[in-house]
């Protein structure tokens, strides 16, 4: 079953051809829904296995140790019994207790006389394991001689205590205590032995580590039976009062086992101190800084565990520790202040690599809890994602508030625009636009995820789109402002070369130079990721890049359009509402408009991307033809049959012929004066005798299958010989012709 993170349906359904995977989406998820509820019945049953297991095993504790209550009652009434049932019992019991008494302060006299010359022997034997902390060959015989001592002061404290003669038992203290001072030096050996453990394995310093092991098994035994004596009396004090005289050994827990687990602890805890120095210094280098974590369970899997008791499970006992220990650390390492980023995200793929070494010394995952970052790596990834986002975001807007500050701020010399080496007019922000985008790519490759590239591309890709909508909103709010105002208003000129400028960014962003070796800002981009993602993602990818790339088409040419669209308002505003009316015939509107975009022509050919120059005139071309055939709508717009109007649309069609044929670009002006080829059929239609008006329909509507009929009524009113009949046989003619739809035409622009 996959472990990875479950891919979202919005990551998976992102196109309409997607819709066709849901069938085998919904298997491969309900395929993995039976997994995992497999998975889940597994371990509900392990789980009910090991807890009735647990059950049974604490019944069975409280039976045994019923059982010895019981055989311990059955003891005291035998006991009772037995005294009626002999003669004189009383006496000889007297007899025999004042010669246990006597046996037993004669042991207590001899034991207290050496008691102070032992205590002294043991602290030499200390002394000589301090000067050889190595092997510390008096290790035994240190433990040996303390036990003893140990039960010596015990016994006599406790004889004392029940003798109720406080004078005598601040006697006894005083004279015991040294022995405390001597078990604290004993402690101080054990606990450094203890700590390091490991080190004497490594060093095979086997013997030592066996000796220890003794101690610690003897303390282990020893308390447990404290602990069971314990137990067993609680409930019934007559009866443990009894027993107390027979109680020999440790009265007391010593916990020296607790001690030894609490010294593995202590002293991994002080090598993942220095880990986390090691590891804020340098993110990158988890793997290297915990190699001392594995060593140490290599150490103790290899080499301590033959040492130690099989019940003591000593491997698994130091993999849980040092687990929870790990857990520990890379929880804090996740929330620490200190940390950055690329911590956090050298954590979330730490799991896979820590489970794999584990699981090649035997501890498997399943064994090994809490889960080492409590199953956190996904939205550890997302967080570092989004992080990363973010400062996208942060930048994105912190560029775009800046040109928006240029945008507005435009009324001065040079227009707040640079000029690059091809002295293209340019906005100052692009580059760095660009330049941003590349080093936050970098910063999800520093993830060494795939799908953190993806997720940080994919969220570029969304503001790349989001940034051409606000590019042209922002310009076109403006351009409605110099619309109302006309040229007067400030900044209109500024408004034409930021419109230019704009126009060649988007060109940059695509414009890839093979034969120079030079690629635009979006192939630049794509190289930058290409070998970070997936390729099933490239192929998703590859489509959002040509979308984006038809974009930047369409958002130049919107800018080229704009302009055209603005010196028609602006500067040909007080003349195209002359067009075929009486005013028309004495002006030369015409020829002043081919001037005027001439001159416009001239001013930005330097300044405007060179593939953009002959769109400009095109597109120029194409919006002065429709204007100028939507004139018919004009106010007072007329032709009559006493004018020249047929001399004048001549001269009209003429100068714009002249001028369209002397450009540069051949296969322009050709295809300019194609499309100004439709006057020819509109001459007609406005010349044509009453009677062929139909058939100059006609024949317009074949070559021009989006001619609309609202235009041709118009053309119609406008001839001073038009009456009803005339549109209706227009109509008539039109419902009789079957139209073949083609690609769009000039015509579908005149409305």
């Amino acid at each position: 079953m996959d472990d990875g993170p479950a891919p979202k349906l919005s990551e998976l359904l992102r196109h309409p051809d997607d819709l066709d995977k849901i069938p085998a989406l919904k298997l491969e998820f309900s395929r993995k829904k039976g997994a995992v509820d497999g998975q889940l019945r597994r371990g509900l049953r392990d789980q009910l296995e090991t807890t009735q297991a647990g059950m049974t095993g604490l019944g069975d504790g409280q039976k045994t140790v019923q059982a010895i209550k019981d055989e311990m009652i059955n003891i005291d009434r035998l006991c009772s019994e037995s005294q009626t049932m002999i003669h004189d019992f009383a006496s000889i019991n007297l007899v025999s207790q004042a010669h246990r008494n006597f046996g037993a302060v004669e042991t207590m006299r001899r034991n207290l006389e050496a008691f102070n010359q032992r205590l002294s022997h043991v602290d030499d034997m200390l002394r000589q394991d301090d000067d050889d902390k190595e092997n510390m060959p008096n290790l035994l015989p240190c433990h040996y001689e303390l036990t003893q001592l140990r039960n010596i002061r015990d016994d006599a404290m406790e004889q004392i205590h029940r003798a109720e003669d406080p004078g005598l038992e601040s006697t006894l203290e005083d004279y015991f205590a040294r022995l405390d001072d001597t078990i604290d030096w004993f402690d101080e050996h054990v606990g450094i032995l203890a700590m390091n453990l490991i080190s004497l394995v490594v060093n095979d310093n086997n013997g030592l580590v066996v000796r220890f092991a003794v101690v610690m098994e003897a303390e282990e035994r020893s308390d447990a039976r404290v602990l069971a004596l314990q137990e067993a009396l609680k409930d019934h004090e007559e009866m443990a009062a009894r027993f107390q005289g027979i109680t020999d050994g440790a009265k007391k827990v010593r916990g020296y086992k607790d001690k030894f687990l609490q010294a593995i602890r202590i002293s991994a805890e002080q090598q993942f101190e220095q880990a986390r120095e090691d590891f804020l210094d340098d993110a990158s280098r988890l793997d290297k800084i915990m190699k001392w974590y594995f060593n140490d369970l290599n150490a103790v899997k290899m080499g301590m565990t033959p040492l130690m008791p099989r019940r003591w499970t000593i491997a698994k006992t130091y993999a849980d520790i040092y687990h929870g220990l790990m857990h520990d650390f890379l929880v804090a390492m996740v929330a620490d202040p200190e940390g950055s980023s690329a911590h956090t995200l050298e954590i979330a793929g730490f799991p896979d690599k820590y489970y794999k070494k584990m699981a090649k010394m035997g501890f498997r995952e399943q064994d090994l809890a809490p889960h080492v970052i409590d199953n956190r790596e996904a939205e550890l990834v997302r967080d570092f994602r989004q992080l990363i986002i973010k400062f996208l975001d942060e930048w994105i807007d912190r560029i775009f508030e800046q040109e928006k500050r240029d945008f507005a701020e435009r009324n001065v010399e040079g227009s707040n625009l640079d000029q690059d080496e091809y002295g293209y007019f340019r906005t100052r922000n692009l580059v760095a636009l660009w330049r941003m985008l590349r080093e936050q790519v970098d910063a999800g490759a520093n993830s060494k995820r795939a799908d953190v590239v993806e997720g940080v591309v994919d969220a570029m890709f969304l503001r790349l789109r989001g940034r051409q909508q606000a590019w042209q909103r922002m310009l076109e709010d403006e351009a409605l402002a110099c619309e109302s105002a006309g040229a007067e208003l400030d900044g209109f000129q500024a408004l034409q070369d930021w419109l230019v400028a704009t126009a060649n960014d988007q060109i940059a962003c695509i414009d890839d130079n093979e034969d120079e070796g030079r690629l635009g800002y979006l192939s630049s981009f794509r190289q930058k990721f290409e070998p970070l993602v997936t390729a099933p993602y490239l192929e998703g990818a590859d489509e959002e890049l040509a979308a984006l790339r038809d974009g930047y088409v369409d958002f130049s040419t919107w800018c080229i359009t704009k302009f055209a669209h603005l010196i028609f308002v602006v500067d040909f505003g007080a003349v195209m509402p002359d067009f075929f009316t009486p005013r028309w015939y004495a002006n030369t509107a015409m020829k002043q408009m081919v001037v005027t975009f001439d001159e416009y022509v001239g001013d930005y050919r330097q300044v405007l991307h060179h593939s953009l120059v002959d769109i400009f005139i095109e597109i120029f071309a194409d919006e002065l033809l429709v204007r100028y055939l939507g004139s018919v709508r004009n106010k007072g717009a007329r032709f009559r049959r006493a004018d020249p109007f047929r001399d004048k649309l001549f001269d009209d069609v003429s100068t714009a012929f002249d001028f369209f044929g002397g450009l540069p670009t051949q296969d322009v002006a050709q295809a300019i004066k194609q499309t100004w080829r439709v006057t020819e059929p509109f001459l007609n239609l406005v010349s044509a005798d009453r009677d062929a008006i139909p058939d100059a329909f006609a024949a317009f509507k074949a070559a021009y299958w989006d001619l609309s009929i609202g235009w041709v009524e118009a053309v119609l009113r406008a001839r001073d010989d038009f009456d009803r009949s005339m549109l209706n046989a227009v109509k008539a003619r039109a419902a009789t012709m079957d139209v073949v739809r083609g690609p769009e035409t000039i015509m579908g622009k005149v409305k």
